[in-house]
């Protein structure tokens, strides 16, 4: 059985998706800035994809701005909220230590160009508070970016407390949704959100397309200049097939939304009750607020990579942490902020599963696990040291 849990990191695309694509690679091919009809038949799909995109958020369709996907609309948000704060004399950030890179490295180079940036503590399960936000803000800050899903142990953040502490203090407020938006129920309006991030293939959608929420009455700057699209805030030709995959494959996510994450939400249960059998291991994030789909686990006494391959000869796909970092040697920064040691964190597995998942493939799952780690455990000398009695166990 060959089994697919790594859908954090990217997900099959849909038929949905696929279907909706096909005209406009060789029919309707046109330029959708172009006035004669065949620009303009690839125009009306490319309004109608961001009618969809804004139902799905409960935003406006003018309010949306396509991009390549979640990095660029991360970058694009924060670099414009700190020009804005610039002009008003205020440069101060507020984020989390355990972002995703696209907002971590966006928030370095604006630290390099005078900006301050606090980063909060992350408490052991996975969460960061409303209240902790509201003491972070200063008479300075002009931006609070917090994730509204984690990426690595799938943590659900209270966006809609946050959103409402910086609404009351004037300061605008910046999410990540790229794990959240198709999953879990996102309404911008409610949750006091006045820009957020999505990325089309976390949700069935074809890859190098996202999306960029930005509230009406924001000043949105510029990163690639040259054009007039995207309202001449994002210039280059749309990526017109990507962007109606993108929102036929959210608006099948969202129209379906309830039944998958009951589903979902069922077989991740059974991964964590499975898993959770091992000795010594321990499931990473709290255990209620989280995505349907996602389950981190750290095992005492063993190497995350020699895991993965082993995973990977049983049929199982996985990762140890964020598709953009899989390649580092270095433990999850997630995973160290919320307070696991270096010799720990380097023992993590992340499943992550979606609708077209089955109870069979985590059946697979739960058998293959434990048989890995244990071998692992048995070629290594931490472990050895860890049953003699040399070292203490970190995991009880």
């Amino acid at each position: 059985m060959k089994v697919y849990a790594d859908n954090a990191a990217t997900t099959m695309m849909s038929r949905t998706a696929k279907e909706a694509m096909m005209p406009y690679f060789d029919v309707v091919y046109g330029n959708p800035s172009s006035l004669y009809s065949f620009g303009q038949e690839a125009k009306t799909a490319l309004e109608e994809a961001r009618e969809k995109v804004a139902k799905a958020i409960n935003a406006d369709h003018k309010e949306i701005y396509f991009t390549s996907g979640g990095s660029e609309a991360d970058n694009q948000a924060i670099l414009s909220a700190a020009v804005i704060g610039a002009r008003k004399g205020k440069k101060h950030i507020i984020s989390t230590k355990f972002e995703h890179h696209a907002v971590l490295h966006t928030l370095n180079k604006l630290e390099k160009q005078g900006y301050e940036v606090t980063l909060l503590d992350v408490h052991e399960n996975g969460v960061v508070t409303a209240a902790e936000v509201a003491a972070a803000i200063r008479e300075d800050t002009c931006l609070v970016t917090v994730m509204f899903a984690n990426n690595e142990i799938g943590t659900i953040q209270p966006i809609a407390e946050i959103g409402a502490v910086c609404r009351e203090k004037g300061v605008l407020f910046h999410t990540d949704a790229v794990q959240a938006v198709a999953h879990v129920p996102v309404d911008v309006k409610a949750m006091n959100i006045d820009m957020l991030s999505l990325s089309g293939h976390k949700f069935h959608g074809p890859k190098g397309v996202g999306a960029l929420y930005v509230k009406k009455s924001i000043a949105l700057s510029n990163l690639i200049e040259g054009g007039a699209q995207e309202r001449g805030k994002r210039a280059g030709t749309e990526n017109v097939p990507a962007i109606v995959g993108m929102a036929a494959a959210l608006e099948e996510s969202v129209l379906h939304m309830e039944e998958n994450m009951a589903k979902i939400t069922e077989m991740r249960e059974q991964l964590i009750e499975g898993l959770s059998k091992i000795p010594h291991s321990k499931l990473n994030g709290d255990r209620d607020m989280r995505v349907p789909g996602t389950v981190n686990f750290c095992f005492e006494g063993i190497e995350g990579e020699s895991l993965l391959l082993l995973l990977d000869d049983a049929g199982i796909a996985a990762s140890s942490g964020s598709a953009c970092t899989s390649g580092s040697l270095d433990p999850s920064h997630v995973l160290l902020s919320i307070g696991l040691p270096h010799e720990v964190a380097h023992g993590s597995l992340r499943l992550s599963v979606c609708e077209y998942n089955t109870p069979e493939e985590m059946a697979h799952i739960v058998e293959n696990v434990p048989k890995v780690v244990e071998y692992l455990r048995s070629m290594s000398p931490i472990w050895e040291d860890l049953q003699k009695g040399v070292k203490e166990y970190v995991i009880q």
